[in-house]
């Protein structure tokens, strides 16, 4: 039996700030999207992979989505490490350096954490 990696789920406060933030910050794209009148689903792509991320908006949410320990993340290679590091630090994003692994973390809107590391880690 096969299975087919299609995609990442994560659930946001603010669909728009969100869809911002992982444009600017990780140049992802809306591949497509869903609404209904309890929730609106959106998915990116980076245009390189199949693998996307859904991004999960529930009408009505105001309180901030619990976290726990925040020991899950996503993963991203960036193909100019340095640039993208200048980026994230402009964006004010960066919420933890690993220099001796030579990585680091971007902390999305709704405190999700995003590795970044350098091609072919």
């Amino acid at each position: 039996m096969k299975f087919k990696f299609l995609h990442n789920n994560i659930n946001v406060l603010d669909l728009e700030r969100s869809l911002e933030f992982y444009q600017t910050a990780l140049d992802l794209q809306e591949v497509r999207r869903k609404e209904t009148e309890d929730f609106t689903l959106v998915f990116l792509g980076d245009g390189q992979s199949t693998h996307q991320l859904e991004l999960t908006w529930l009408q009505g949410r105001g309180d901030p989505y619990n976290l726990g320990d925040n020991e899950i993340h996503l993963a991203f290679e960036a193909q100019d490490f340095e640039a993208s590091h200048a980026l994230h630090k402009e964006m004010g994003c960066i919420c933890y350096e690993n220099t001796k692994m030579g990585i680091y973390f971007i902390e999305d809107p709704d405190g999700y954490w995003i590795e970044i590391l350098p091609p072919k880690y």
